[in-house]
């Protein structure tokens, strides 16, 4: 018989994204691929954040008798701060860690692209699942306490978004760093503690003051703080500290997910 000679099948690439492909085209179709996956789940989220804003708004006012007006404004101006770490610090550790158990975050990381551009798809889309909490909470306490809001439409816009892209980077990182059930499990107690300890919905005068200088350098106290000068402009103040600490925060996710990212095979 003659002898044969086999010859090994040529790699291919991964189907979803071709090879050698540019930046701009391999974001947006790791974007399509990342919003074809949550898309469905889109209205589910919003009805829970409601949910959730009408659970911290209405049901902590219910812990308060005879709540007067700079408490519930406090409380409701602190709410859209608690719904967007929901969002980054439960949501996506969530989302990564079902990825990682299906085999879908190792696929995603054998494409030909650089990285950095998972996570950064992924921050897209869960920015956009999670802004949306920030006008839900807005109409919840409009309805429940009448409040009159002054807004600083800029602030806003970018206290929302740092704090939103903080809170999804932290929570990334965190499932990236840790096995799927470890994040998760670190992740619920993350936001037990925004909830019940954190100076978010309720003044910071209320903690020892240790506890007030540990919230100074957590980006939990700083989002809230920025948020809420952009809901009430005529009576809060951005401060350039709550600033650097978000953005230190936000960097501080961003390396540590990166080089997971790069490094893990």
């Amino acid at each position: 018989m003659p002898e044969t000679t086999v010859s090994a099948p040529p790699a291919r690439v991964p189907v979803g994204v071709p090879p050698r492909t540019g930046l701009w085209t391999a974001y947006t179709t790791l974007l399509r691929w990342t919003t074809a996956q949550i898309g469905a789940m889109l209205p589910l989220f919003v009805v829970v954040q409601t949910l959730l804003a009408a659970g911290i708004i209405v049901g902590f006012g219910f812990l308060v008798p005879d709540i007067d007006t700079p408490a519930a404004r406090f409380l409701s101006t602190g709410a859209p701060t608690v719904l967007l770490m929901v969002i980054g610090l439960v949501m996506v550790p969530q989302g990564v860690a079902q990825a990682r158990t299906s085999g879908t975050f190792a696929y995603q990381r054998a494409l030909p692209v650089p990285r950095p551009l998972l996570l950064l798809s992924d921050l897209t889309v869960w920015l956009v699942v999670a802004l949306p909490g920030v006008p839900v909470a807005v109409v919840v306490a409009q309805l429940r306490y009448g409040l009159r809001y002054t807004f600083d439409w800029p602030l806003l816009v970018a206290a929302s978004v740092l704090a939103a892209a903080t809170a999804a980077v932290v929570g990334y990182a965190i499932a990236v760093l840790l096995p799927p059930l470890p994040a998760q499990l670190a992740t619920q107690v993350l936001v037990f503690f925004v909830m019940l300890f954190s100076p978010v919905t309720f003044p910071e005068s209320q903690l020892p003051e240790w506890f007030q200088a540990v919230h100074d350098v957590l980006p939990f106290r700083p989002a809230a703080d920025l948020i809420r000068a952009g809901l009430l402009s005529d009576g809060y103040d951005a401060s350039p500290q709550d600033l650097a600490v978000l953005l230190a925060w936000c960097a501080l996710g961003a390396v540590i997910s990166v080089r997971a990212l790069v490094r893990r095979a």
